[in-house]
């Protein structure tokens, strides 16, 4: 039994995917294997910046082995228009130009050609013999270097957009954009107490163990399916439909079990590449990424440069806050410093704000969205503002927090209104946990210890198409069909919210996540929108699915069907004893009553509902002779809506917590003075380990989501979110020294204690 009244909700099943996982035979990207398969390889530019003056392919295609080249002269011309991808915006002709380089490159291992041959040998071999001349241009890779007059330009044609007007002026900064709320100005004259800091961090990468890889099969009928790992089968056959000019309803995609996305697997890399060398050599085509590809050709997120000022007066209310925030977009516009503008004061009700942002290209790759994107490097300056405010006006951090804590129906920086949220709760849950008022023993070895908490906010994407099938099969059970890719248990959470909706147990579900000729359109699982959208259209399925029921029972029982009544998972007809069955024992009477039954349902949510808090807790101890910080404790509360398997809700915010650490203490891209990355593999980009982490504890608060018949709430973005700034509150009350760079990595502490004389 769950709890808040449900049966299913709340509860713990065995995941339905749980055995293929475990024995091995789940299908991930690299495990399809069709007959007459060819392999693709791809080549990648070893400059940063450089025009492509000539690319001769002759010699490639003499090697014996190889059976067809492309190049970007073989992809259709782009248009130069907008797409939703899901979590990000992009201009197709962009996306088309980052599949494969036309006329410039604009970041080392931007990709020029595509290669299929009989084997991964062959075909690594002749992009090798590819014969490239460039004309190299000077390159910039730091976003600040590239907002000055003067920076190498990446797009000659590229005017910025400012305050929403372009202008004619041509620089890398893509757009400017302002949020205003109030009177700054005003606000600080009232502030007893004012700070300002400036904050930096690096690029980072998603992190996914499983590499991105396509499959393709272009048939001499026109039909072209794709084979993917993905977080969204209908974006990628729309963005293959768009970048190779072809009709959607001639392309399929099967999406295949996922080794970790995060938002870096919605954009299509090497589909199209996979998709034209099919069609060149009649073959299916596999192209697998190796790591150094997936760092230097995939998406990873911004770095920033971001400045905060915020003041107080002294009985602890915040009067104003200003933020200026700037983003790497990579090589082309898109970053997702909107994201982080949205998200950097929203967990604070402050009457005077303005928060200016810039998305800036530079030469790196093309970023993408990761794990509530632009909102944990915004999370790491402000919430390192509001420590220092509460220090200097002598307050407890998590006071200062709650008595500023954002309320249902206080305005966003950004515009809209709050509906029903838990701010408040998630640091009255740290606040009372035992950990808060825990001591903190001192180190017997001279290391420093220190406790910091941070708050986090994502806006949680309540909308998207999402799409539901299901059948009843004799026995009672369900076959459920969806169109999500299932990332962090997004089976078991929608099939749960059908069974608690028909009366069945998890178990009695059968979910399937299907390919895109096979169910409705649905948008990718990202923006922690799937488990809330997959959930209203299996709750909206479930509930047509009694519907058809009754219809069936009234022609079994022989009565209205209008007046066959449904409760607690069982159908009956007035006080007849007769005529009352429940789920599974109607489901064999049906045989010959019509046919089967099958319901399918499509649901777009209005967007409305409110977003993810979350307040973390972290203790730290600081080796003052290396600058390497280890974590001790971490406590994580999270308002997370209603629950559906509190097993996932609590992974998912253990995930976003070990990934949300290695981004505050050793995750970076490490860029040369030639502009190339210096550590492209998992050896050298330092990822936590089960080594690095404590047990990190989660605290479900549970303010439902107004928007969901069960109150759900996505989680699986904003645990991510407090984590640097936590930390960099604890080092700071460990050593004295607040860190405002990240990573926070053994050299750039001991810089700091250096420079402090507390080393």
């Amino acid at each position: 039994m769950g709890k808040n009244g449900y049966k299913i909700i709340g509860t713990r099943p065995i995941r339905h995917d749980g055995v293929d996982k475990v024995t091995g035979r789940a299908m991930y990207g690299a495990d399809i294997h069709l007959t007459g398969m060819l392999y693709g390889a791809i080549l990648r530019s070893p400059h940063p910046h450089a025009r492509i003056v000539s690319i001769d392919t002759s010699r490639a295609k003499a090697l014996p082995g190889v059976r067809a080249v492309v190049t970007a002269e073989n992809l259709p011309k782009a248009s130069d228009k907008m797409a939703d991808l899901g979590e990000s915006v992009v201009n197709l002709r962009d996306a088309s130009n980052n599949v494969m380089a036309y006329g410039k490159v604009l970041y080392k291992g931007h990709a020029i050609a595509g290669v299929a041959a009989i084997n991964i040998h062959i075909a690594r071999e002749a992009t090798r013999l590819i014969d490239v001349k460039y004309e190299l241009l000077p390159h910039v890779t730091s976003v600040l270097d590239a907002m000055k007059d003067g920076a190498p330009i990446l797009h000659e044609d590229m005017k910025t957009r400012s305050l929403g007007v372009e202008t004619d002026k041509v620089s890398n900064i893509a757009n400017h954009f302002q949020h205003k709320k109030g009177d700054p100005d005003a606000g600080f004259k009232q502030a007893d107490v004012v700070i300002e800091r400036e904050f930096t961090t690096e690029m980072v990468h998603q992190g996914y163990i499983e590499p991105h890889n396509a499959t393709a099969m272009w048939n001499e009928d026109g039909q072209l399916t794709v084979w993917t790992s993905t977080q969204g089968a209908f974006s990628v056959r729309d963005q293959l439909a768009e970048l190779l000019k072809i009709s959607v309803s001639k392309v399929k995609v099967v999406p295949l079990e996922i080794g970790g996305g995060f938002g870096g697997k919605i954009n299509a890399y090497i589909d199209p590449v996979a998709a034209l060398l099919s069609k060149m050599t009649g073959h299916p085509v596999k192209i697998v990424m190796g790591r150094d590809e997936v760092f230097e050709g995939s998406g990873p997120t911004s770095g920033s440069y971001i400045k905060v000022k915020m003041g107080a007066t002294k009985d602890g209310k915040i009067t104003a806050a200003t933020a200026y925030m700037v983003y790497e977009a990579g090589a082309y516009p898109g970053s997702p410093v909107g994201a982080g503008a949205g998200c950097i004061l929203t967990p604070y009700d402050i009457p005077n704000v303005q928060i200016d942002g810039f998305d800036v290209c530079v030469n790196r790759p093309k970023t993408s969205a990761y794990r509530a994107p632009g909102a944990t490097n915004a999370a790491f300056a402000s919430e390192c503002v509001v420590d220092e405010l509460a220090e200097k006006l002598g307050v407890d951090p998590l006071d200062f927090r709650i008595k500023n804590a954002a309320k249902e129906g206080a305005r966003r920086p950004d515009g809209p209104i709050h509906p029903r949220i838990g701010c408040v709760e998630t640091a009255e849950a740290i606040r009372k946990h035992p950990h808060y008022t825990a001591p903190l023993e001192r180190s017997a070895n001279g290391k420093l210890r220190g406790r910091g908490v941070a708050s986090g906010y994502w806006f949680n994407w309540n909308g998207g198409r999402s799409a539901i099938s299901v059948t009843v099969n004799a026995d009672g059970t369900i076959n459920m069909l969806e169109g999500s890719t299932d990332i962090g248990g997004t089976r078991p959470s929608i099939a749960m919210q059908l069974a608690e909706t028909i009366g069945l147990r998890a178990e009695d579900i059968n979910p399937k996540v299907v390919d895109t000729d096979s169910i409705g359109y649905t948008d990718v699982t990202g923006g922690s929108r799937t488990a809330f959208g997959g959930g209203i259209a299996a709750h909206a399925t479930g509930l047509a699915l009694i519907e058809e029921m009754k219809n069936r029972a009234a022609k079994v029982w022989d009565v209205p069907a209008e007046e066959i009544s449904f409760a607690d998972g069982v159908f009956s007809y007035k006080d007849d004893e007769e005529k009352r069955a429940d789920f599974k024992k109607l489901a064999g009477q049906i045989g010959g009553t019509g046919g089967s039954v099958v319901c399918h349902v499509s649901t777009s949510p209005d967007g409305s509902g409110g977003g993810a808090f979350a307040t973390h807790l972290v203790d730290v101890e600081v080796d003052p002779e290396t600058g390497k910080v280890d974590l001790l404790r971490y406590t994580a509360a999270q308002d997370v809506g209603t629950a559906i398997h509190p097993s996932y809700v609590e992974g998912q915010i253990q995930g976003g917590v070990a990934q949300g650490a290695g981004w505050a203490l050793s995750e970076e891209y490490i860029y040369n003075d030639q502009g190339k990355m210096t550590n492209a593999s998992f050896l050298d980009y330092r990822m936590p380990t089960a080594l690095d982490l404590p047990m990190i504890e989660t605290v479900l608060v549970e303010v439902p989501n107004v928007a969901h018949p069960y109150g759900v709430r996505g989680v699986g973005e904003v645990p991510i979110v407090p984590p640097p700034a936590a930390i960099a509150n604890a080092v700071y009350r460990a050593t004295g020294v607040r860190m405002k760079e990240l990573p926070m990595s053994p050299p750039r502490v001991y810089k700091a204690l250096a420079g402090s004389g507390k080393s």
